[in-house]
């Protein structure tokens, strides 16, 4: 059986983590002004499907867990829908719903297009469960740009530096070599839990998160 407290005392831990990268997004938006669109509110880049970590999807079961009764099974009701079709196409996602027991190609070459809008989202495209948001969330929108001037994303949104080069803005530069150091701690701390041993990799999609069953999670899972 999981230890749930534990998991808890790790979740407490990586959203401390997940606040400084807010930190820095917010950093970067108060010195470069409105060239940076991202916000509360702008769900423009929140559509499709986004692979996520367990410790992630351990958060959002956290943030749903706090919202009003209708909220949830309007959220629920969404993500049920979606992972159905999922499951049309691959019949082998089922529980616990890891990715990592799919071929790669499955799900590492996700179209870019897909207007699915995220099931946390309400009917204005305001995030419900913002506070709790997974980490791809809180870094998209701008390129990942480490201290030392290693790019370690190129992705940003296109309402961003419109007409400008956002790679040659210092003011965007943070720790993120520092900050994928304590992630992967955590990580390893909380599938040490899950599965008996540390793993580098276990990731789900949003709308497997609320049918992932942590409490009575299999401890020899392949991943």
């Amino acid at each position: 059986m999981v230890n749930t407290s534990a998991l808890d005392a790790i979740a407490l831990r990586y959203r401390h983590l997940l606040e400084t990268v807010d930190a820095w997004f917010a950093q970067c938006k108060m010195q470069v002004g409105d060239r940076i669109r991202c916000g509360e509110g702008c769900s423009a880049c929140c559509r499709g499907l986004f692979d996520i970590t367990l410790l992630d999807a351990y958060l959002l079961q956290q943030g749903y867990s706090r919202l009003p009764a209708g909220r949830r099974r309007q959220i629920a009701g969404r993500a049920r829908r979606q992972l159905q079709a999922l499951q049309q196409q691959w019949a082998d996602f089922q529980p616990p719903y890891l990715l990592n027991n799919l071929p790669d190609h499955l799900w590492t070459d996700m179209p870019e297009d897909d207007p699915t809008p995220c099931p946390f989202l309400d009917e204005n495209g305001a995030c419900l469960v913002y506070s709790w948001r997974p980490l791809i969330c809180r870094q998209h929108g701008l390129p990942n740009i480490d201290l030392s001037g290693t790019v370690f994303s190129e992705l940003y949104c296109s309402l961003n530096f419109v007409g400008e080069n956002p790679f040659e803005c210092p003011e965007l530069r943070w720790d993120f070599r520092g900050h994928f150091v304590k992630e992967m701690a955590l990580f390893g701390a909380f599938t040490t839990e899950l599965f008996g041993t540390p793993v580098n990799e276990a990731d789900t999609f949003i709308p497997a998160v609320l049918f992932i069953d942590f409490h009575s999670f299999p401890g020899d899972a392949d991943v």
